[in-house]
């Protein structure tokens, strides 16, 4: 009997898609507060993206960490504080944080124009888990 190893299917990129009736409402916050830039507006969609290149990644989770929900989004930035400041000066609500957390990570949680739970974070260095 001869057995066949498959090759695994290479994962170029994984995208969220988040479902609204007005697109462009997207601007003010993944452009203006994250500084996503515009890579393709068909009107019905309108996708975002950095020039940086990007792990792949999927992650399930029962809880948030910390106690908290589990976020829609997850952000990492270069620059927490900067981030903090730019949600604090369009006016955005802060949901959790920011916080240091034991896993390596700071963070914060945001709502995003559409009600999406968002979790901007940075790894931390001085975090004792990291």
């Amino acid at each position: 009997m001869t057995h066949t190893v498959e090759q695994p299917v290479k994962v170029n990129r994984i995208v969220a898609n988040i479902r609204t009736d007005d697109p462009a409402a997207a601007d003010a916050f993944y452009h203006a507060v994250l500084g996503l830039e515009l890579a393709m507006d068909h009107g019905w969609i309108r996708t975002y993206a950095a020039d940086s290149r990007m792990a792949t990644q999927l992650s399930f989770a029962s809880e948030g960490g910390a106690g908290t929900p589990v976020p829609d989004l997850s952000v990492e930035v270069d620059d927490l504080d900067e981030a903090l400041r730019r949600v604090r000066n369009a006016g955005i609500a802060i949901e959790y944080g920011p916080a240091r957390e034991p896993w390596g990570v700071r963070r914060f949680f945001v709502r995003d124009p559409f009600g999406k739970l968002v979790n901007i974070l940075q790894h931390d260095p001085a975090a004792a888990d990291g």
